[in-house]
């Protein structure tokens, strides 16, 4: 049974306000999450709503114990076939290469896989059937090769983003394929010529619709109806929008997913990502700056919901704040422990839609709590740490010893200049030890001298 203080509310896009949220099944909780087009290197956008559903599906195992938690791989779509013809790549390579690397990079930032993780070429039979059912039901109808869904006859369309009938026909694109009924209507299966992916159907030989997909793949793995659906915001409409009336009209009668929770915009330096700004920074690119713990630490100092800047300077506060938490923890040595319960104040934060920068202020408590010595305190501030998935280290003087945004000296040049200032002591040239100390100091080196012996940290 949940208490009072766990029980969790999460913010519904669909009814556009903070609702207590109720799982149909109070003993499996399932959530479907959009996940990667697999054609190029994940960048810090891609990032966030992986480390937020990551959070997500953290806390709803800690209240529910069991979660479903499926999260796709879009491996057929034409910015897909436009890179593999550009790197003159065969497709299945490109996609497999890609989704590697997104699987790498996501690990480097403590995100946890997936509890099913389907890809959208091994459930093209499950496409078929959907667009079958929407045919006979009178929702799709098939053009020139191609089956469209006509918006038409779904009286509901354009309540899960809020856009009315009109808004809907002013963003309607103004070239508008002469097959269609509906400037609205859009293509559930295309048709597809030799040189790209294609799959035999009622329709010849074709290629699905990129909304179809989803939801075909969370009605093979979580049923008609489930709990929630996440994903950015950028895809409230037309993907989301688009996959509500699929479902729905595929299984009259059904809700499709209950509560529809959505990060907000990553900005960087204030301005949006785009290759003709050449700002898009890869989560690779940042890894070779700064530890995966500092990047996913960044990511979560804002609520998921709200727009988050990303700037060197964002960085190194969250760098710096994770410092505070592994000096607090480096004080007491205190170890992991998966009997620790996370304390009540965090928790609540968390409950409360995803508050994480308010459950990041209750650990600075149990951090200073920790530092005075409270050993209760410092157990906690484990616990929070891995409820948000940070502080991973067993051993905080690691911590201390890992680069940060182009640290110039690595370890083994640290050492070296701690061996020469150790025998400048022997020596009796403090001068020289002193100097050699400052010029540390000054690469953001930290020289602490103990009875066993100098250690360092990177300040």
């Amino acid at each position: 049974m949940i208490g009072a203080m766990s029980e969790l509310f999460l913010h519904n896009s669909l009814t556009r306000r903070k609702e207590r949220f109720t799982p149909l099944d109070p003993l499996h909780v399932r959530m479907y999450v959009c996940g990667p087009t697999v054609y190029d290197r994940p960048h810090i956008g891609n990032a966030r709503p992986a480390v937020v559903f990551d959070v997500l599906a953290r806390l709803l195992r800690r209240l529910y114990g069991h979660l479903t938690y499926v999260r796709n791989v879009t491996d057929v779509d034409d910015k897909i076939n436009a890179r593999a013809a550009e790197n003159d790549e065969p497709i299945a390579a490109l996609t497999a290469r890609t989704l590697a690397l997104y699987h790498q990079d996501m690990a480097s930032l403590g995100v946890a896989p997936p509890d099913v993780e389907p890809r959208a070429t091994m459930h093209i039979a499950e496409m078929i059937t959907l667009i079958e059912r929407l045919i006979e039901g009178g929702h799709a109808y098939e053009a020139e090769g191609h089956v469209l869904f006509a918006v038409a006859s779904f009286p509901d369309y354009g309540r899960l983003s809020g856009r009315s009938a009109a808004e809907l026909r002013a963003g309607a694109r103004i070239e508008v394929a002469p097959y269609k009924r509906d400037p609205g209507d859009f293509v559930l299966w295309k048709p597809s010529p030799p040189e790209l992916p294609g799959w035999e159907s009622p329709w010849g030989c074709g290629r699905p619709g990129w909304h179809i997909e989803c939801s075909a793949m969370s009605w093979r793995y979580l049923g008609t109806d489930f709990d929630i659906h996440g994903g950015g915001g950028d895809l409230l409409f037309p993907h989301h929008e688009n996959e509500v009336a699929q479902s729905r009209c595929a299984f009259p009668g059904s809700h499709f997913a209950r509560m529809w929770v959505h990060n907000g915009m990553l900005l960087v330096n204030g301005e949006k990502m785009s290759k003709s700004l050449g700002n898009i920074i890869t989560v690779e690119e940042l890894l070779a700056r700064a530890p995966g713990e500092a990047v996913r630490f960044a990511l979560l100092r804002t609520q998921y919901r709200g727009v988050l800047d990303f700037s060197d300077a964002a960085l190194t506060a969250a760098h710096d704040e994770l410092s505070r938490f592994y000096r607090a923890l480096q004080k007491d040595r205190v170890r992991h422990d998966e009997n620790t319960e996370t304390p009540a104040a965090v928790m609540a934060a968390l409950c409360d839609d995803l508050n994480t920068p308010r459950a990041i202020a209750e650990m600075h408590k149990l951090a200073d709590a920790a530092l005075a010595g409270d050993h209760d305190a410092a157990r906690g501030l484990r616990a929070s740490g891995r409820q948000l998935g940070i502080l991973w280290l067993e051993n905080p003087d690691d911590w201390f010893q890992r680069p940060f945004l182009g640290a110039a000296l690595d370890a083994a040049a640290i050492a070296a200049r701690i061996v020469e200032r150790e025998q400048a002591r022997q020596e009796k040239n403090f001068a020289r030890a002193d100097e050699i100390r400052k010029q540390l100091a000054a690469a953001g080196i930290i020289l602490e001298d103990t009875p066993s012996g100098t250690t360092w940290r990177r300040g």
